[in-house]
């Protein structure tokens, strides 16, 4: 559907919904912007064929006149009644969790339509609590492929992206029919048929490098019968043999690396920051936890650990 018919049928509803009484057809073209001009037989078909979507979509258009001791042309309107929903009830355990889905979504391109969601609920009296702020669990989802994977899914159509795979060799692009986005430890992951391959996979989104294109048709992808992607995510998405990251952190930071360190040690080349060794198996998952401290933390190695921190803050910068 169009920008503009969108637009066009959503004044039309809020029209109809504002009136208690019936409006003629000429008054609904006078009113809804959109049907204002062009010859009256072209408003027509558009508003017969408008009239047939909204009933399509399940909107309550009424049809009746406004004096029974007049044979008025008919009019519509649409009943608040019969349009609004019913009063939401929610349990306790429900409010919260959708309070927590909302947090969890925070970094994603969706926050703004959970902050609007929540907010809607607690409009029509439901309360959906926030999680304190130190208890509040987070799933990034700042991966750069994020949107475009997840936008294909949906739509149904394969993608095409360039991937660093482990072992240091080379990104390769790779062809994908998507059959769902999951998270899973943490880490999110793209779960489909690769079509290079000819077999099932699990691609990790991090290392996907920028976004991913879509091509084909939609609605050409459809996903298997009865798919369980997370057990697909467990079951595919091997950990990598972990390797250990050597941060210099500045005194009183880092706290959250300073827990996961096997050893600590002072930092001869800056006087009173410590180094510590911390396991990782994600250069990309590394650099998020990193990144978060700023000047706080400095990574000296391994390479492609501090490649990854470079890359992340070359991209905040820009």
């Amino acid at each position: 559907m169009s920008e503009k018919k969108t637009e066009r049928l959503l004044n039309l509803v809020i029209c109809l919904l504002a009136t208690r009484r019936y409006l003629s057809v000429q008054e609904i073209r006078a009113a809804v912007p959109g049907y204002g001009q062009g010859a009256e037989d072209a408003f027509r078909r558009m508003f017969e064929r408008d009239k047939e979507e909204l009933r399509e979509l399940g909107v309550p258009l009424e049809t009746g006149t406004n004096s029974a001791a007049h044979d008025d042309e008919p009019g519509y309107r649409i009943a608040r009644r019969d349009y609004e929903l019913p009063e939401i009830h929610l349990e306790p355990d429900e409010a919260a969790a959708l309070g927590l889905a909302a947090r969890l979504w925070q970094s994603a391109p969706l926050a703004g339509a959970t902050g609007s969601a929540l907010l809607k609920l607690r409009a029509a009296g439901v309360d959906a609590p926030s999680a304190p702020a130190a208890l509040e669990p987070r799933v990034g989802a700042s991966e750069p492929a994020f949107q475009s994977c997840l936008s294909a899914v949906r739509d149904g159509q394969a993608v095409v992206f360039t991937y660093r795979t482990g072992g240091g060799r080379a990104p390769a692009e790779r062809h994908v029919q998507p059959w769902g986005v999951v998270s899973w430890r943490g880490r999110w992951y793209l779960v489909g048929h690769d079509a290079d391959r000819d077999a099932e996979r699990v691609f990790r989104m991090s290392r996907i490098v920028g976004a991913a294109r879509a091509v084909g048709e939609p609605g050409a992808v459809t996903a298997p019968e009865g798919l369980d992607l997370r057990a697909m995510a467990a079951r595919m998405a091997t950990e990598e043999p972990r390797m250990t990251a050597h941060v210099s952190l500045r005194p009183g930071t880092g706290w959250d690396l300073r827990r996961a360190a096997t050893v600590t040690s002072d930092d001869p080349d800056r006087p009173g920051w410590q180094v510590v060794d911390v396991g990782f198996s994600d250069p990309e998952r590394l650099a998020d936890r990193v990144t978060g401290y700023g000047a706080d933390a400095v990574v000296l190695s391994p390479v492609q650990a501090r490649d990854a921190v470079v890359r992340r803050l070359r991209g905040l910068a820009s």
